[in-house]
């Protein structure tokens, strides 16, 4: 029986993560400040999935984290607390650093000393790549692609953090693949692209793929006051991935952490389950029967136009790859958003 520490884990990733553990008869230990929308509700939910172990504190509290690693003796540590919106980061800098920075700091700091045996799990992000603005582009249809990137952007990119959300992720990504190189600790990062899934609360700018089929259904039911805004043209590109995916891209990496351990990959549904924007609208509208009106907002700062994860690495080191379909997953998203829409307002 594996004994599985995590941080955020009354987050969208977390709950699904969390509830996947206590399925599999792990011993469950979570810390939340539960800051996040949809925190508490989520908490609530996985009571009924098994007992576990709550701590509602923070990981910016060094003693506290070392205390609980030592106590709680975990064989895995899913680290996925963080400020996860630039937006927020770029309104308040200071606090991105001290939760992403510190609080992952203080992770690996606990482990080193206290439980080196540990595999940690580091939940990072395709913003560690910047805006991607060296790349040549073209408009085809309702998207850009990036030509000679026919599979998507692999580890070998060049890293380049852009605002403070990308240099906190980032910094704290290279911490946790250097712990493995010093200090030996078996840390795996993964650099997600777009994820979505039941137990995402989204909001105007975190969890993208909810917060669009939220306003869908608001406009099914004659809800939405007025049109609802995008940032930027509506051609920018992502990759998604469906929340079932990628817990099992945690536990099959888990299965093979010696192979995977001190390596990054890139994690997301990979070019045949990318869309943009508008690909995603004309989706909306034809599924559900509804005309979408919307108002164009200027590009975000550091926005890329296109990014697709490579996914290749993590298929060959430890096998994994997608089994959800883009348009199944949104389906499924429409139903849970439709089954949840009083608690997602």
């Amino acid at each position: 029986m594996k004994r599985f520490l995590i941080t955020g884990g009354c987050g969208f990733l977390g709950t699904n993560l969390a509830q996947e553990a206590l399925g599999r008869g792990g011993e469950v230990c979570i810390i939340d400040n539960l800051s996040r929308r949809g925190g508490t509700e989520n908490l609530e939910w996985l009571r009924k999935s098994g007992n576990f172990e709550f701590h509602r504190h923070d990981t910016k509290d060094l003693p506290f984290i070392e205390n609980t690693v030592r106590a709680f003796g975990p064989d895995v540590i899913f680290h996925l607390a963080g400020q996860v919106a630039m937006t927020t980061s770029i309104a308040d800098p200071r606090l991105d650093f001290e939760t992403n920075v510190v609080g992952g700091h203080n992770i690996l700091e606990a482990v080193r000393r206290h439980s080196p045996g540990t595999v940690v799990f580091y939940s990072s992000t395709n913003k560690v790549y910047g805006d991607l603005d060296r790349c040549k582009y073209e408009e085809r249809g309702l998207r850009y692609v990036a030509p000679g990137f026919e599979h998507g952007f692999d580890e070998t990119v060049p890293l380049d953090f852009r605002s403070p959300y990308g240099c906190s992720k980032g910094a704290m990504d290279q911490y946790m693949l250097d712990y493995a190189r010093v200090f030996g600790l078996k840390t795996i990062v993964f650099r997600h692209s777009s994820i979505f899934g039941g137990r995402q609360f989204s909001t105007y700018d975190q969890g993208w793929i909810g917060w669009f089929v939220m306003q869908a259904l608001g406009a099914k039911r004659g809800t939405l006051a007025e049109p609802f805004t995008i940032s930027g043209d509506g051609k920018q590109v992502r990759d998604v991935l469906f929340a079932s995916d990628l817990v099992g891209c945690y536990f099959e990496a888990l299965a093979n952490a010696d192979k995977a351990a001190g390596n990054a990959f890139n994690i997301g549904g990979g070019m045949e389950n990318s869309l943009s924007l508008l690909e995603l609208f004309e989706f909306l509208q034809q599924e559900l029967d509804i005309k979408l009106e919307y108002t164009k907002l200027p590009w975000r700062k550091s926005d890329q136009k296109v990014f697709v994860a490579d996914i290749r690495k993590a298929g060959r080191i430890f096998g994994w790859k997608p089994r959800v379909a883009c348009k199944d997953g949104l389906r499924r998203m429409i139903t849970w958003v439709g089954q949840n829409m009083d608690g997602l307002k």
